[in-house]
Formats: structure tokens, sequence, C-alpha cells
């Protein structure tokens, strides 16, 4: 099967309401930030959009095609971080704009990680990453650009991952992180002053609730400068 990416647009017809896979990818992603992708469906973005559900089998057909459209609808803003003259400016902007898409598409997170997403915006980003990971001191051959990728992206799924988790969790409940060790004080002092949790005791006594951000943004430096060296 030709991928979607190098499909035409089917012609415009004479109907009440025009479509483009630009428009069904956009509503489906409007969706899909409200109810999330368990929730999607053609036929509920169909009946979003005012057509039949058959006219979206014109432009996409099956669900995998449209998830691809949107997971490079999503890419198309991270695209927009640009190359900076530096290779570490370049990471930090492209890596920093990722969060920023997957906490404004928290579905986006759970389409990380699988198998490579190769449309035309996904591929630029993967290029600029790329690219400028090549020019870091630490990366000397392919061999070397390639872990280097696998670091930084093993770093930007997992932390991303956890955030939104600890996001949608906290909405769920209703409880954010604090709160909720806070409810379980009485339990964790009994387990701490047995002694056998002493670094864990620390963590949770004397540690301060980081900022997400803050967090990110460290972690992501301390990744960069292992690979620079």
């Amino acid at each position: 099967m030709v991928p979607v990416w190098e499909r035409p647009e089917p012609q415009p017809r004479a109907a009440p309401v025009p479509l483009s896979r630009a428009k069904i990818a956009a509503t489906a992603i409007r969706l899909a930030d409200a109810h999330g992708l368990d929730e999607l469906s053609l036929r509920k973005i169909a009946k979003e959009l005012g057509v039949g559900p058959m006219r979206l089998y014109d432009y996409v057909t099956n669900r995998s095609e449209l998830l691809d459209l949107m997971v490079d609808a999503v890419y198309a803003q991270i695209a927009e971080a640009g190359r900076h003259a530096d290779w570490r400016a370049t990471v930090l902007a492209i890596a920093r704009t990722t969060r920023a898409a997957a906490l404004d598409h928290e579905w986006f997170s759970d389409l990380l990680g699988g198998r490579p997403h190769l449309g035309p915006h996904a591929l630029a980003v993967g290029e600029a990453t790329a690219a400028a990971l090549s020019q870091a001191p630490g990366v000397h051959d392919i061999d070397d650009l390639q872990r280097a990728l696998g670091a930084l992206n093993a770093y930007l799924i997992g932390a991303l991952r956890r955030e939104v988790t600890e996001r949608r969790t906290a909405r769920a409940t209703g409880t954010d992180e604090p709160a909720f060790q806070a409810s379980l004080g009485p339990y964790l002092t009994r387990v701490f002053e047995s002694g056998r949790y002493p670094t864990i005791a620390r963590l949770v006594i004397d540690g301060t609730h980081l900022n997400a951000e803050d967090t990110f943004n460290h972690n992501l430096t301390t990744v960069l400068d292992g690979i620079t060296r």
C-alpha cells in the first residue's frame, strides 16, 4: 500500500462540507485532546465534521493512517523550533518544544516509543536533531550518533510519559503527588522508623517537590553533558 504521505489528496467534490486530510487531522486532534485516543473513531470525527463516515475513507483508509496524520501535525509544531547556530541550542529547543507539544496533546506521549514516525514533519524534526547531535564533541562516527540519539530519545520518552501520567492521575483522583504522599504520612512514618529504608526516608522527608519544567531541563542538560563527554 502506498503510504498516506505519498497518496494525492482526493479531488474536491461538490459537497456541502469540503474535506482535506489536514482538516480531518485537526478535528481528530481536537477530539483526542478533549477525550483521549480511546474515545477517538472515524465515526465520531465524521459526526464532528458533519459528513458521512464513508467520506473519510477517501482520505484515510484506517485508524492507523489517521494517527499518522495526527502525529505528523504535532511534529509540524515541533519543527517550528527551527535550527540554531549551535548544536546544543538546537537540541534543547527541539526537546523543549516536544515537551510543550506533549503537554498540549497528552495522547501524543502515548504514541512515542513504538515504530518510528516517518511523516514529512517527523522526518524534518529527526533530521534536525540528528544533524545537530552529529556536531556534538563526543560524537565521532555513525555508531556514536546512533547511541546519542538513543540516549536522548529514551530520556524524552520516559520523562514525557511520566509527566503526562502524573497529570492524568492527579485529574482522575483529584489528588496531586504532594497530597498523595501526605495522605500516606502515618504509614510512611511507621515504615521509615523501622530504619530499613534510610535513603528513601531522606528523599521523602528532606527532598523538595521539584518543579517539573526545571527538572526536565536539568536532566536534559545532564544527558547532553554525557553525550558531549
